[in-house]
């Protein structure tokens, strides 16, 4: 009895660690994963290195999602230099829609991916407004998040200063 009360103790310790360590890299790129249309798993570490990253968390309902992604789609070539995570909570089947109606398979840094109900990098964001979008440097350093009013100019801006 004795030894199962500890056991339980330094797992929930262990746990406890884990979670403090992954929040308190804030102002770095979430250690997440999502699961793509394809049925893949990708994960943060998949992103490739020595490029900005940009993390959009979205929803496929959403009709300023979908706005600001049709926006982010015309201009994608400004976005060419940069690695884009676009992150959700919603079901696969939802994903997949999203996927095959903007042509996301044309588009080779762009990933996207559920995180199923997790909401881990919602929370990890404080994730109010959707979309909701955060810009890393190549070393994945949060330079700025849009969590209130969004503008591609600005992200642009901000983007080609890295």
């Amino acid at each position: 009895m004795k030894n199962n009360l500890i056991r339980c103790f330094l797992v929930s310790g262990m746990m406890l660690l884990a979670s403090s360590i992954s929040y308190s890299q804030r102002n770095k790129v979430p250690p997440f994963q999502m699961m793509q249309a394809n049925g893949k798993v990708f994960l943060a570490g998949n992103l490739p290195m020595g490029k900005p990253i940009v993390i959009i968390y979205f929803s496929p309902d959403c009709k300023e999602c979908h706005d600001f992604t049709t926006e982010l789609l015309t201009r994608i070539k400004e976005f060419n230099n940069a690695s884009i995570a676009m992150i959700t909570n919603m079901p696969i089947e939802q994903v997949k829609q999203f996927v095959s109606e903007f042509q996301m398979e044309k588009y080779p840094n762009i990933y996207v991916g559920t995180e199923g109900y997790s909401f881990f990098v919602g929370r990890y964001y404080g994730v109010g407004k959707l979309p909701f979008v955060a810009l890393h440097n190549k070393n994945g350093d949060l330079i700025k998040d849009y969590n209130e009013e969004l503008s591609i100019e600005d992200l642009l801006l901000n983007l080609r200063s890295l």
